[in-house]
């Protein structure tokens, strides 16, 4: 009975949501003038929890590197300004392009939208008939994913799209298969459920300390999101007792108290990078978290972001241990997609097994994937590995070389570390709704809230 009055509370706020959308529709502004080295896109709709997510998956998705940004939520209206470039550090300058990134944005956040973010397990949820989903999290190990592969090559299922994170000693990865026979999506019940059984064998391999888990639906979610939350429930943020190499290089989160206002502010510097804006955005939504106010931008290699937040009661964070919580689990997310060593890029014409056979001989050659995105695009699998050594050392010039020769020179590209460096950081005077706003650090200084 619990699970209906949940059920119907939530059809009822969804269709609540849907009504104030359709008599509010959202209104996005493109401005190539107010700033010299980015567009600047303002988003204005009305409020409803988990917007800010949405907006800021939208831009993530359509391949633009936010640079700087403005939120505001605090009331029924919620109003967003970001400074964004191409992959190029470069503006906007296609009309089509601005156009379709617009028309994209409304489409996407309009009453019609599939996008629910109260509802964690479907978040992005449609129905696929052409593959099959399946979701994997256990504990991290050399020739993890060879052997996951070589499961589902032995079961008749062919890789089209996967992607792989690594994180604390624990991994998860959200997989889609065809059947070999059909390419279609997987739909034997017996057959999903053996799937399931020996993937789960698998993933558990000798640690009986931690579990593994492996879903199967004939779905797809939005897999970034997806992944977050997977490690989230996994308890990836809580730190084995073995420290990191280098204790400087994680990030710096701190939260403290506004008791004027009643927030919790929420800083973070660290390393700059692609897609930090919409983890840390993703991870706080996910812990039922609403972002009223918040500030981020880019200065050179460093990001720094500010966050007033409540929890979705109405509360701040009021408990030590919920402090350290909310610290943890910002770090786990900023440093989930960061993977040191090598990237290694293939291109090559896709096949039943190659997945398997390309990361057999990574297995035989003692390079560990700690990260992986794998792509089926006009039959040719374009795939991307993070590698490093299995025991820890430096990845060996001539182990690449080996197995460059064994995969195809022409195939497997270097592409050296991967860390990579952003556009300079862009200061420039905007003359949007907020002026000079994105010269701030802080807002403190606009008299939103006090020290």
């Amino acid at each position: 009975m619990e699970d209906a009055d949940r059920s119907f509370s939530w059809d009822s706020d969804d269709e609540y949501e849907k009504f104030i959308q359709r008599m509010n529709p959202p209104r996005v502004e493109v401005d190539n003038d107010a700033c010299d080295n980015a567009t600047v896109i303002q988003v204005d709709s009305a409020n409803k929890y988990g917007i800010l997510l949405e907006v800021v998956q939208v831009l993530t998705d359509l391949n633009l590197i936010i640079s700087k940004a403005y939120i505001t939520s605090d009331g029924g209206w919620f109003m967003d300004v970001f400074n964004v470039t191409d992959q190029d550090g470069k503006k906007l300058e296609d009309k089509i392009t601005i156009n379709g990134i617009v028309d994209y944005i409304r489409e996407s956040l309009g009453a019609d939208s599939c996008f629910l973010p109260s509802r964690r397990r479907s978040v992005g949820l449609t129905p696929a008939s052409n593959h099959t989903s399946i979701e994997l999290t256990g504990t991290d190990r050399p020739g993890l994913l060879s052997e996951v592969c070589a499961v589902l090559t032995d079961l008749k299922c062919n890789v089209v799209d996967a992607e792989l994170w690594t994180h604390n000693t624990r991994a998860a990865a959200v997989m889609h298969v065809t059947d070999e026979a059909t390419g279609g999506a997987v739909t034997n019940p017996e057959r999903l459920a053996k799937i399931k059984e020996l993937l789960c064998y698998v993933l558990k391999g000798n640690n009986k300390t931690r579990g593994a888990k492996t879903e199967v639906s004939p779905g797809i979610t939005h897999t970034e999101r997806r992944l977050h939350q997977m490690m989230f429930d996994d308890r990836d943020y809580e730190r084995s007792n073995q420290k990191t190499a280098d204790e400087n290089l994680r990030p710096n989160v701190s939260v403290v108290n506004c008791c004027d206002k009643d927030y919790s502010v929420v800083t973070i510097r660290c390393k700059d990078r692609p897609k930090l804006l919409f983890d840390t955005v993703c991870t706080l939504t996910d812990m039922q978290y609403v972002v009223f106010h918040a500030n981020a931008t880019a200065e050179g290699p460093e990001a720094y972001q500010e966050y007033y937040i409540r929890h979705i009661d109405g509360s701040p964070v009021n408990i030590e241990a919920e402090r350290q919580r909310v610290i943890q689990c910002l770090e786990a997310a900023i440093e989930r997609r960061v993977s040191e060593g090598l990237k290694l890029e293939l291109c090559i014409g896709d096949r039943v097994g190659l997945l398997s056979d390309v990361t057999r001989i990574f297995r035989e050659n003692s390079l560990n994937v700690t990260r992986a995105e794998v792509a089926t695009r006009g039959g040719k699998a374009i795939n991307t590995f993070y590698v490093g050594d299995a025991t820890g050392n430096p990845v060996d010039v001539k182990t690449i070389e080996t197995i460059r020769q064994a995969i195809g020179s022409k195939v497997l590209q270097v592409k050296g570390h991967t860390e990579h460096s952003k556009s300079p950081p862009q200061e420039s005077p905007t003359r949007f709704l907020f002026g000079g706003l994105f010269r701030s650090r802080s807002l403190y200084n606009f008299g939103l809230v006090r020290p």
